[in-house]
């Protein structure tokens, strides 16, 4: 009987799809920015070893050519649980600075608007051709109907999530019927429904939608996030919001660096 002789595989590659956090910069001064950590996320390791990668389209001015300390923000983040792989955006000088310490520059990703779309179409030339004579409309064909957006379903846990759990719904909502307790972590490139008490963090709009929101029946968060907006309450829960249903929304402002969080009641009393 022959022996299959299979020869043993060093390397596989697999695909995978791993939760990269997007932290921007608006500043690389180590200093002033362990201040503004210290005051978001406290003293504690906020985040679960989440990889994340540092924008840095905001930096501006001399300080986008002026040397870096990328080991003091390497250290920095990791403080608070997050290991930075990378960067994105910026100038050509602090990419070149940042790879030279073995942090690789990501390709940002662009989205194109319906309306860029609309206008690129109506600024096309116009190209003058031979004339064609139009068919009768009884023989004229019917033209296909235009292609429908791909679906998708909104993900629905009806399970407690535990301290460390994390549930993420890639592309939709995410309907929660039980309670994310305290330490665990919803994440949604939509929004976010709790139908009981949000005791953990919950992140919606996590891939950039500014029109994402929250809503819980009973508000008792750690930290939440619209768009990368965070806010989080280590010094307690306002009472007018503390165990009441609430949605949480970005604020309509036009201004990204001052966009900020609106966290309201919904209790009719």
């Amino acid at each position: 009987m022959a022996r299959a002789n299979k020869k043993l595989q060093l390397i596989e590659f697999k695909g995978t799809t791993l939760p990269v956090v997007s932290v921007t910069l608006h500043s690389l001064q180590s200093g002033p920015l362990a201040r503004a950590a210290t005051e978001l996320f406290g003293d504690e390791t906020f985040f679960d070893g989440d990889a994340a990668v540092l924008e840095l389209d905001k930096i501006a001015g001399a300080e986008s050519t002026r040397p870096v300390d990328w080991a003091a923000l390497g250290t920095l983040f990791n403080k608070h649980g997050l290991n930075v792989i990378g960067v994105r955006g910026g100038s050509d000088e602090l990419r070149a600075s940042a790879a030279a310490v073995g942090l690789p520059s990501f390709a940002a990703f662009k989205r194109v608007s319906r309306a860029a779309d609309e206008s690129t179409a109506s600024a096309a030339p116009v190209q003058a051709g031979p004339v064609q004579e139009v068919a009768p409309a009884s023989v004229q064909e019917t033209p296909p109907p235009p292609a429908q957006p791909a679906f998708t379903p909104t993900l629905v846990i009806d399970r407690p999530l535990r301290s460390g759990q994390q549930a993420y719904a890639r592309g939709g909502d995410l309907v929660v019927l039980a309670a994310v307790n305290a330490g665990a972590e919803v994440i949604a490139d939509g929004s976010i429904h709790i139908y009981a008490p949000l005791r953990g963090r919950a992140l919606a709009g996590a891939s950039g939608s500014t029109g994402a929101r929250i809503f819980t029946t009973r508000f008792e968060a750690e930290l939440v996030s619209i768009a990368g907006v965070y806010r989080t309450f280590d010094a307690g829960i306002p009472d007018q919001l503390a165990g009441r249903p609430v949605q949480v929304q970005l604020s309509p402002t036009a201004d990204e660096a001052s966009s900020h969080l609106i966290i309201e009641s919904l209790a009719t009393n």
